[in-house]
């Protein structure tokens, strides 16, 4: 049997003793109540006043532990969902589930049209009553679900003991009968009594264990880990969308590399993208210290290091990944080489974002930067008729997301984050990106003579135009309809000769001006 006694002390910090069998575990931990938002305490007070009991549980508890801002607030409780609901006559409450699970919404209950997706995560609170579960004979849910009057019943069906914990905000008790919170102070994830059962139950938490170790900087204790071993091919009855789901969090997390490492370490990766694993001792040679998977989780975790967003994240673990099925060994060399690996690679990151229910703007877009990474070639020789190809092909709301990936391509290989050649073609990309200097910036063009001012097509035209562009240069208040139109009327009266000498002269004046502009750009990369 489990008890648990709480009792305040005259110091701020109070003590939780908790009997476990014969032993005592005697925990020193508070929770400031001023973290709580007003309407979560509101909740709890109000089933508290109406006579059951409700506790603060799971991942909010042990975020406040950890002076984290928690993302969701879940309550416990031994009200049933229709006594719940009757707690609040007067607020939205939604109950759409088989789980005991009790949405309460801080709107007014007559505001039925109400959009309640805008509503903050502080506004809304998730109350489950007190339940034990059947057999799991999907991995995924319970067969069956009971209703418990005891709060131990719940705790016992949770995941890991650090979210195994309750919180009653009214006297400051935290109850902790799996030794969460020593977990929490050891750093160290450890599922609720056995961990497989708790891997059967729900395949989908041996993911969740490593993203909490990427999330929270803990690591996965060895019977946890050992037990993901032996339950990995249960992740087959997971769908996509939830893996999808955890591995973005991954992903996104400050120790992404290390938590795609440990599904793979962990025989989970087979089961998600087992593309990846094909680079494992993928050699490369030539400017390549790492092979393919390792050079990818490199390339991955400078992406996180720099806080870049997710597709340029998925785009560092992918990029290469075409590399094993195209490798080649040349012997005269003694090197390999990996042609058309770029466009064999999006073709499987294609494959694996639909498997995994990615978006199709994701998946176009990594599809996209993953294709044309290999763009980089030698800057005293590319042409800005080429780097503007580049634009065209990724589109200029891309382009320096493919300038991330490249860096991250390059750290990845342990080379200079920014040489000279990739600052060079950062300065030929805002080169070709830029406005340039010419007659399309005049407030009337060719069209206009000709529909307006009936002139016709010939050098005449192309003299005029140059002509109001030096002026434009140099006195950017003319640029308008208006006042062009009366100087056209004015210089159609030159002869050829002056006109034509005119026109000369715009032009020149146009290229020095461009050669500055230019200029500026390398001189704000360092390059020539």
């Amino acid at each position: 049997m489990v008890k648990w006694i709480s009792q305040r002390s005259s110091e701020p910090l109070f003590w939780v003793r908790i009997l476990v069998g014969a032993q005592y575990l005697v925990l020193m931990n508070t929770i400031d109540n001023t973290k709580i938002p007003d309407f979560v305490s509101h909740v709890t007070k109000t089933l508290q006043d109406n006579g059951f009991e409700a506790y603060l549980v799971g991942g909010c508890v042990r975020d406040l532990l950890l002076h984290k801002k928690p993302k969701d607030w879940d309550i416990t409780t031994n009200a049933h969902p229709d006594q719940i609901q009757a707690c609040f006559p007067v607020l939205k409450t939604v109950y759409e589930n088989n789980f005991g699970t009790v949405t309460v919404i801080n709107i007014p209950a007559d505001e039925t049209q109400r959009d309640v997706t805008h509503v903050t995560q502080n506004d809304q609170v998730q109350i489950t009553t007190y339940r034990s579960e059947g057999n799991y004979s999907d991995n995924r849910r319970p067969d069956s679900v009971t209703y418990e009057t005891k709060l131990e019943k719940d705790l016992e069906r949770r995941d890991f003991t650090i979210n195994a914990l309750a919180f009653d905000p009214s006297n400051g008790q935290i109850i902790d009968i799996f030794k969460g919170q020593c977990d929490i102070k050891d750093k160290i994830i450890k599922c609720v009594l056995n961990p497989e059962i708790r891997f059967e139950e729900d395949a989908l938490r041996m993911m969740r264990a490593i993203r909490f170790s990427t999330t929270l900087d803990f690591a996965v204790s060895g019977e946890t880990l050992t037990a993901i071993g032996n339950k990995a091919s249960l992740l087959k009855n997971i769908s996509q969308e939830r893996i999808r789901d955890e591995f973005v969090k991954i992903i996104l997390s400050k120790h992404s590399a290390s938590g795609v490492d440990m599904l793979q370490k962990a025989g989970l990766l087979e089961f998600i993208i087992p593309e990846l694993e094909e680079g494992i001792g993928c050699e490369q040679k030539g400017a390549h210290i790492y092979d393919v998977y390792n050079h990818l989780l490199h390339a991955l975790q400078h992406a996180a290091d720099k806080g870049d967003s997710l597709e340029i994240r998925l785009t560092a673990l992918f990029h290469d990944i075409g590399k094993p099925a195209t490798r080649q060994y040349d012997r005269n060399k003694d090197k390999y080489t990996f042609f058309g690996h770029e466009v064999v690679g999006a073709r499987m990151a294609k494959k694996i974002l639909e498997r995994m229910k990615f978006s199709r703007e994701t998946i176009d877009l990594v599809v996209s930067l993953i294709r044309n990474h290999m763009f980089f070639s030698d800057t005293e020789q590319i042409t800005l008729s080429a780097v503007r190809r580049i634009i065209q092909k990724v589109s200029p709301e891309h382009i320096w997301e493919l300038m991330e990936v490249r860096e991250c391509d390059r750290v990845g290989m342990k080379k200079a984050e920014a040489p000279y050649r990739l600052r060079k073609y950062h300065a030929m990309i805002e080169e070709a990106l830029r406005d340039p200097i010419s007659v399309s910036q005049l407030a009337i063009d060719g069209k206009y003579l000709m529909e307006t001012l009936h002139m016709k097509p010939g050098p005449r035209m192309g003299w005029i135009l140059h002509a109001l562009l030096e002026e434009v240069l140099e006195n950017p208040a003319l640029n308008t309809v208006e006042q062009l139109h009366e100087r056209v009327l004015d210089l159609d009266e030159l002869e050829d000769k002056d006109l034509k000498t005119l026109g000369e002269k715009g032009k020149e004046q146009k290229e020095s001006a461009n050669e500055a502009e230019v200029g500026e750009l390398r001189k704000k990369h360092r390059v020539k």
